[in-house]
C-alpha cells in the first residue's frame, strides 16, 4: 500500500551529506518526495512509496548516518501522488 512518510531527523545532520545520501537511497527504489535542511538545524523528509519500501529507506538512512542522528520523529499519512521523483528541496 502506498503511504506518505513525514520524518524529522535531529542531531548533527546538516553539513554531512545527509540530503545527498537520502536522495541516492531514494531514487533507485522509486521513492518520490523531497529532503531539505530546516533553519532549526534538523533535516525533513517527505516521501511516498509502498510502506515497506519507506521502512527500508528509513533503515538505510539510519544505517548510513547513525553517528549523526540523535533523534527522529516519523509520521505516517495517506499518499497524495503529488511527487514525480525525489529531490533536494531548498
Amino acid at each position: 500500500m502506498t503511504k506518505r512518510l513525514h520524518a524529522i531527523f535531529r542531531g548533527q545532520v546538516q553539513g554531512i551529506g545527509f540530503r545527498y545520501t537520502a536522495r541516492s537511497l531514494a531514487q533507485p527504489s522509486h521513492i518520490a518526495g523531497w529532503v531539505k535542511n530546516l533553519s532549526s538545524g534538523d533535516v525533513e523528509i517527505v516521501a511516498e512509496a509502498d510502506e515497506e519500501l519507506l521502512k527500508d529507506f528509513l533503515r538505510h538512512i539510519e544505517d548510513h548516518l547513525s553517528g549523526y542522528i540523535s533523534d527522529k520523529t516519523v509520521d505516517w499519512q495517506s499518499a497524495t501522488g503529488e511527487f514525480k521523483g525525489f529531490e533536494i528541496a531548498f
